[in-house]
């Protein structure tokens, strides 16, 4: 180094000594230009840097002079200050440990422990969990395996008197004393364990595919503990000659516990499981023995013990817990269970009194808590057994059984007699747990049990009472001898089991059981608190004596007696004396029987014979509240629906009932109740136990019937007539189930093959006469109405015969017959009269003298001549005259008179709608004291209210609405009082509170058609037609039986079709549902006029021209006979029509002369009247008149009604122009040139004076394509193409101008000109569809599929089904990949169309090209 340098180098160091920074970083700077290696002046450059505050060049200037020499301490020491100062608390660390190394290798001990120390202070203050970890290492640096324990051993011990005086005493006392250093290691790193292991769960459970929770446990607490540190610090603890016994007691049991953890998480396949285990066992051992207070490695000694008793385990063990752990929930257990087992204190086989003194009860000490041990599970089991709580037992031992598996499992050691005492528990439990019920599970126990040890007194009595409940007497009494045999002197279980040996041995030879119990007897007698015991025997020997029979049952009688001396609470003696009471004794003594019968059910609900004579008693005296008590507490006897499991998820299906009479007694009690769920429940359990038991099966179906099960209730019902095929009873309620479901005929069948065998059953009658009567309104709601008046006749003439047979039934009977009655007179016309008057005249007969004060003066009704023609009023005067005689019969029934007061009324009511109007007053009178009786008695029924109002409904509107609003008070949701008054409203005009109504009304049942008939009604008084007419096709296809609402919407539909300024649409798609709808309306109304009319219009328009003849000639017939007995002008009028409207059809069928016959008749009747109908009604005639003419070839006599038509039509513009465009027609029509230039001068003449007449036009029009005149086209369309166009679409709602043209041009030969007239309409109006459908076909016959293709795609999503139809043929010409499917699909929508099939042929022809 040069001497400038080294002045330099001084003047930094004195600069820097006097803080002058800037002069020191100068001085070095020049150093560092003369010199660039100089590792000083570099060190002086850095510090200055440094305390510049230029932290970046500083550390730069700091690590060129580590890199110039690292083995020098200084620039290390200067860039630790600067870590320092900026807080890299990390970079400080790795700085502090290699200084420390720096020293340890000078031998610095001083420097590198107080560099440690510094280390050490940082880590602490600013630790992280990696830091931690960092802290953990640096307290390895203090032990002696540490690279720098030689050196910092060389410190002096330490004064710890002085501890200030040297800067080193935290390390001179961490060598000299490191048991504080492993402390502080074990700490952290087992904290530092614990929460890697938590984290590592964490992080790792959430993995797709991943272990199980607990298997994921054992995974990480492997990687933790197999590397783990902790064994060998808690070694260097143990060893340590510093360390106390408290904390070498406590180290210990970390040991242990790690060992423990890492014991069960090894799997069972690892070598080094053994090994750990086998040191477990060995520090457990050591602990046990010598005494240690640890109870964690006393439950583990305990827990591998191998014992099937608690006492196996060593009393002068179990003693020294106690004692060494009094506190504890299992040393408390412990002493409570000796406390309760009364177990000596002292050594096995000392008579010493029990000094485990316990402060209060010792079962309750027991119960209080149960640890997760095998010991204290075994311990519970066993108190819960000895107190008979079995379900509890069961519950315990079958936790211990999974305890022992996860104890196996854990361990890979095995526990066979823990699990065989486990298993003798469980057998045990389950032998007397509500016996028979788990004996099934009972062997499965008893077998293992007696597999391992064929001489196990519990497994072999277990197995015993198993047998023993079989009846399986001498096997059971093979186990009960091999029992005995194995404790001759035993006076508890041994004594029980020569006991239960004598008991098999009497019910296979009551003689020797006598004796064999007898001994056992004079065993018992001399022992005292056995009373139970004695009096069991004693009753034993009873039994074996009433078995015996004859005079011996006197014997049987004293034992019984006896027995009870013993004990007064056996309950088995007082069922026998009951048997001896009502069966032996004479005379019976019925009173002591049932007492003795009482006390032994009060006494054990177990006792299942005197529980059945007991319910049998009171079923006799219909005491149902105590039959059930009687049931109820047998079932729960034997165990309830779960036999006592119901905690443990059993079902009542899985055990079959001990005594089935109960549940069956139970079923019936339940089923008189009405609580049908529970009858089922109980007929159910029952016939698990007897699935044979025809009686059950029939109870079964009959509640299943009653909760409206029927499916069900058939299938049960089936069953029970399996059984018993004779049992009429069955078949009765097979057919009321039949009849309930609607399923009419087979009911009939039913009922009938009882009446076969009991012809005059009056129940079974009236059952067949209901029957009849639902099918017969079942058959006039479907339209068979000739059906339904057989099905009434018959259910009046069945009625007539259950009255005849059984006096008793007369007012059900009646009520029946005048419903039937009733319905039947809403038939117009009878297809069979003579039957009806029959049936009619027949019920005169029965009641012609018992008429009542209460219909005097309203009418009389009298008796049917055969030349009488038999109308529906004349069964309603039947039913009504029916009605009145039930009343008079059932006058006693209080119950029935409301009903039977509303039935007259609501007849009556009937009866004044169907006579004239001055005739009804007095009956509407009568009918409203009637329901206002009714409402008197039965206030609540809504159905009174209804009729209330509908009496009173145009007459007494506020009456009408107070009776409809009371119903709905009555009843909220009642969809036909809503109904009624919103019918109410809107026949009084009240239009918005009948709209709510209706809404309500269809809210609560949307298929109630009258709601949807109401709303039709309010969109025609709204002026809004087409939504009436969609309102009343919903309407039409519900099943209610509304004619009026079929005849409306039919003529609704056919005003749609008539109406000229309608869309073309297809009109046979539009009329079949009407032409469908009337036919029913026909079935039901065959006499309406008008409704005849009607229809044959509509088959006019179907082309069913002879059908529509008979219509309406049917309707005039009608018409022509009501004239003449009202005279009404309105009634004349519509005659006119029907002659108009069949002369036209007659004209359509070629009958000219009828034609004109009809067409005269009308013209007969017209007057001559200016008014508008009489004007067109004469044009129409005059007309058609001249038009018959001309077909019959009388020109002169056509030309002369023309003639006049014109005349009539005079000024009425549309009419005369109508006139004049059928006239030209007509011209047209005789193809003489002369006649057709005649026709077109008229049409020229019409246009002229009607330029906007688009029939004219239209007419002239077809004539100029027809004659091929292009003039005469121009002439006729010119006007109607000027117009504007919303104009012209006025004119022409149906596009006939562009038709026509497009077939005039087509007619020329000119397809394209028709193509562009078509393609512009389109784009004039391109929503048009049938326009899109034209344009597509003309693009078609060019060739140009694309194009119609893409025009017909924008069709398909805005078509109807009718429209769909059309353009499907079309879709299949036009796409070529799915041309096939679209022709098929337009065959399926309508197969009978010619040209959809002529289309799939061509698509077919086109794809095998």
């Amino acid at each position: 180094m040069s001497s400038f340098a080294k002045s330099k180098l001084k003047a930094a160091r004195d600069a820097i000594g006097k803080k002058k920074y800037e002069q020191a970083r100068e001085a070095a700077a020049q150093v560092l230009d003369y010199e660039p290696d100089n590792y000083t002046a570099h060190v002086f450059l850095g510090l200055a840097l440094l305390e510049l505050g230029q932290h970046e060049k500083s550390e730069q200037l700091y690590r060129k002079a580590i890199e110039l020499k690292d083995d020098q301490v200084l620039a290390w020491q200067g860039i630790a200050k600067l870590y320092e100062q900026t807080h890299r608390w990390d970079d400080l660390a790795d700085t502090l440990e290699h200084i420390m190394q720096l020293f340890a290798k000078n031998d610095d001990a001083t420097k590198c422990a107080e560099t440690l120390q510094k280390f050490m202070d940082i880590r602490r203050q600013h630790g992280s969990r990696r830091e931690r970890i960092q802290v953990i290492q640096a307290l390895f640096l203090y032990l002696p395996n540490s690279s720098l324990y030689p050196v910092l051993s060389s410190l002096p011990p330490p004064d710890a008197t002085s501890p200030t005086s040297t800067s080193t005493f935290p390390t001179q006392s961490a060598i000299y004393n490191s048991l504080d250093v492993y402390e502080e290691l074990v700490s952290l790193i087992e904290r530092e364990e614990e929460m890697f292991i938590k984290s590592e769960f964490d992080k790792r459970r959430t993995r797709l595919g991943g272990p199980k929770p607990e298997q994921l446990r054992k995974d990480i607490g492997i990687e933790v503990w197999h590397s783990s540190k902790l064994p060998t610090l808690y070694n260097d603890i143990l060893n340590h000659p510093s360390t106390s016994d408290e904390l070498r007691r406590a180290t210990e049991s970390k040991l242990i516990r790690y060992k423990q953890q890492l014991f069960l998480v090894l799997p069972s396949t690892n070598p080094e499981k053994r090994e750990v285990g086998k040191q477990l066992d060995e520090m457990v051992h050591g602990i046990v023995t010598i005494g240690i207070p640890d109870e964690f490695a006393w439950c583990i000694w305990f827990e591998g013990r191998d014992s099937d008793t608690v006492e196996g385990l060593g009393l002068a063990y179990l003693k020294q817990f106690i004692e060494l752990f009094p506190t504890s929930t299992l040393a408390l257990m412990l002493a409570g269970y000796f406390a309760y087992s009364k177990i000596a204190d002292g050594d096995e086989g000392s008579t010493e009194e029990p000094t485990f003194a316990v402060d209060s009860d010792p079962y309750g000490i027991i119960l209080a808590t149960l640890p997760d041990s095998l010991l204290a599970n075994m311990i519970t089991a066993r108190v819960h057994l000895q107190e008979l709580e079995y379900t509890d037992a069961i519950k315990v031992a079958e936790s211990g059984l999974e305890l022992i598996r996860r104890y196996e499992s854990n361990t890979a050691c095995e526990l066979p007699e823990v699990r065989k005492a486990f298993h003798i528990i469980l057998a045990t439990s389950f032998v007397h747990l509500f016996p028979p019920k788990h004996h099934p599970r009972a062997l499965y126990f008893l077998n293992d049990v007696l597999q391992r040890d064929s001489t196990n007194v519990d497994g072999l009595m277990g197995k015993g009472y198993v047998l023993q409940l079989a009846e399986k007497w001498e096997e059971a009494g093979v186990l009960f001898a091999q029992a005995a045999k194995q404790l001759p002197d035993d006076m508890d279980k041994g004594l029980g089991a020569k006991e239960e040996n004598a008991w098999c041995l009497s019910r296979m030879r009551a003689d020797a059981g006598v004796d064999a119990l007898k001994d056992v007897f004079e065993t018992l007698k001399d022992i005292e608190d056995r009373d139970i015991d004695k009096a069991r025997c004693l009753w034993r020997i009873g039994r074996c004596y009433w078995d015996l029979g004859g005079e011996s049952r006197e014997e049987a009688f004293k034992y019984f007696i006896t027995s009870l001396k013993h004990n007064r609470e056996y309950a088995p003696a007082y069922t026998s004396l009951g048997v001896y009471y009502s069966e032996h004794s004479s005379p019976p003594d019925p009173t002591r029987a049932s007492k003795c019968f009482q006390k032994a059910f009060e006494l054990d609900a177990r006792e299942a014979e005197a529980a059945r004579r007991l319910a049998e008693g009171f079923a006799d005296e219909r005491e149902w509240d105590l039959v059930e008590v009687v049931a109820r507490r047998t079932i729960d006897g034997e165990g309830g629906m779960g036999a006592g499991m119901e905690g443990d998820g059993a079902t009542s299906g899985k055990y079959l009932p001990t005594n089935a009479w109960a549940w069956k007694a139970l079923g019936v009690v339940e089923l008189i109740r009405r609580n049908y769920a529970e009858s089922i429940k109980a007929f159910q359990v029952a016939l698990r136990a007897d699935v044979d038991d025809q009686l059950s099966w029939l109870r079964l179906g009959e509640a299943y019937n009653k909760a409206g099960r029927h499916v069900a209730a058939l299938r049960a019902l089936g069953r029970a007539h399996e059984l018993q095929p004779d049992d009429w009873m069955c078949t009765y309620l097979i057919g009321e189930v039949q009849r309930q479901a609607g399923r009419l005929a087979e009911a009939l069948i039913s009922f009938q093959s009882i009446l076969d065998v009991r012809p005059t059953e009056a129940g079974v009658l009236l059952s067949v006469a209901q029957t009849y009567f639902d099918l017969a309104r079942h058959e006039r709601l479907a339209g068979f109405v000739a059906r339904a008046e057989q099905s009434f006749i018959s259910c009046v003439n069945v009625t007539l015969v259950a009255i005849r047979e059984s006096p008793g039934y007369r007012g059900v009977a009646w009520k029946i017959a005048a419903d039937a009655l009733f319905e039947l007179s809403v038939i117009t016309v009878f297809a069979d009269e003579s039957n009806v008057r029959a049936t009619v005249t027949i019920v005169y007969e029965l009641i012609q003298d018992q008429s009542s004060a209460r219909l005097a003066g309203l009418f009389k009704f009298t008796a049917l001549s055969p030349d009488d023609h038999v109308t529906g009023l004349n069964a309603l005067e039947a039913a009504i005259a029916a009605y009145d005689y039930r009343i008079t019969v059932g006058s006693s029934d209080e119950a029935a008179l409301p009903s039977s007061l509303y039935d007259l009324a609501v007849a009556l009511y009937e009866w004044t709608l169907k006579k004239p109007s001055g005739t009804v007053r007095q009956a509407s009178e009568a009918a409203n004291s009637f329901l206002i009786q009714a409402l008197q008695k039965e206030p609540g029924n809504v159905w009174f209210w209804v009729a209330l109002g509908d009496l009173h409904f145009a007459q007494k509107p506020k009456l009408s609405q107070h009776a409809y609003i009371k119903a709905i008070d009555v009843d909220s949701k009642n969809v036909v009082a809503w109904t009624k008054i919103g019918l109410l409203y809107l026949y009084h005009n009240d239009i918005d509170l009948a709209t709510q109504a209706f809404t309500k009304a269809q809210t609560l049942d949307p298929d109630h058609t009258l709601a949807w008939i109401g709303q039709a009604l309010i969109a025609t008084a709204n002026g809004h037609e087409a939504d009436a007419r969609t309102l009343l096709e919903h309407a039409v296809s519900m099943t209610a039986d509304v004619p009026m609402a079929d005849l409306q919407f039919a003529l609704r539909v056919l005003a749609v079709v008539n109406d000229p300024n309608s869309v073309r649409a297809p009109t046979t798609d539009r009329l079949l549902p009407a032409f469908f709808v009337l036919g029913r309306y026909f079935q039901r109304c065959p006499a309406d006029a008008c409704g005849l009319h009607v229809f044959g219009l509509i088959c006019e328009h179907l082309g069913k021209l002879e059908q529509g003849v008979e219509y309406i000639d049917r309707a005039i017939t009608l018409l022509e006979a009501a004239y003449e007995e009202t005279e009404d002008p309105i009634v004349e009028r519509q005659f006119v029509i029907a002659h108009t409207n069949v002369a036209r059809l007659r004209l359509g069928l070629q009958d000219y002369e009828g034609s004109l016959a009809s067409f005269e008749s009308a013209l007969g009747l017209l007057s001559e009247a200016a008014e508008r109908e009489s004007q067109v009604l004469r044009v129409q005639a005059q007309y058609g008149s001249g038009l018959a003419s001309f077909k019959m070839g009388d020109l002169q006599a056509a030309m002369t009604a023309f003639q006049a038509a014109l005349e009539s039509a005079a000024d009425d513009r549309v009419l005369r122009g109508q006139v004049t465009v059928l006239l030209a027609q007509t011209m047209w029509a005789i193809r003489t040139p002369e006649s057709r230039e005649s026709a077109k001068g008229l049409l020229l003449d019409c246009i002229t004076s009607d330029p906007e007449n688009l029939m004219a036009i239209n007419t002239l029009a077809g004539m100029g394509i027809l004659t091929e005149d292009d003039g005469l086209v121009d002439a006729a369309l010119s006007e109607i193409l000027s117009l504007p166009i919303e104009q012209r679409h006025e004119l022409d709602p149906r596009r006939d101008v562009t038709y026509l043209l497009v077939q005039h041009y087509l007619g020329l030969g000119d397809s394209d000109k028709a193509t562009k007239i078509a393609q512009k309409a389109l784009h004039v109006e391109p929503s048009n569809l049938q326009m899109r459908r034209e344009v597509a076909s003309l693009l078609l016959k060019q060739g140009e599929r694309d194009a119609a293709s893409a025009i017909l795609a924008s069709v398909a999503p805005n078509q109807t089904v009718a429209e769909e139809k059309i353009t499907l043929a079309l879709s299949a010409l036009a796409q070529p990949i799915q041309s096939q499917r679209s022709a098929q699909k337009a065959i399926m929508l309508e197969p009978g169309q010619l040209r959809n099939w002529q289309t799939l042929a061509y698509v077919r022809a086109q794809e095998t090209l």
